[in-house]
């Protein structure tokens, strides 16, 4: 899977790139996979770990930052074979967005209440 995700924010915007490492030929279940994040490092590493375990289907879900100077963590996903590997990462980059949604709308609220009150 190679996929370039657009992330942005008010302030800034940038491209995460998000790329399969390929598993074994031998190995044709799509329930197990390893990938590499780009550009990220343990901020979003151990969120998105949250984030995906809390998926029922999935049986592991772990991270890693191959050496303190990369700028990259290594994302392994295991399933229960109900989905791939790559629906889990799909259905935790999104769950992680929603939540990350929720909680900068109650910090805007909580800013523009206490601006009003001062």
């Amino acid at each position: 899977m190679k996929d370039e995700t657009k992330t942005s924010t008010k302030a800034e915007s940038t491209k995460v790139k998000i790329e399969e490492i390929r598993p074994h030929e031998d190995d044709e279940s799509k329930s197990c996979r390893t990938f590499t994040i780009h550009n990220e490092d343990h901020t979003l590493g151990n969120a998105l770990r949250y984030t995906t375990m809390k998926d029922a289907r999935v049986e592991f879900c772990g991270y890693s930052v191959p050496h303190p100077s990369e700028d990259k963590i290594n994302f392994r996903i295991q399933t229960n074979g109900t989905c791939s590997a790559e629906d889990a990462l799909r259905q935790g980059l999104s769950n992680l967005n929603d939540m990350t949604g929720v909680i900068l709308n109650v910090f805007e609220e909580a800013l523009e209440k206490h601006r009003k009150s001062n």
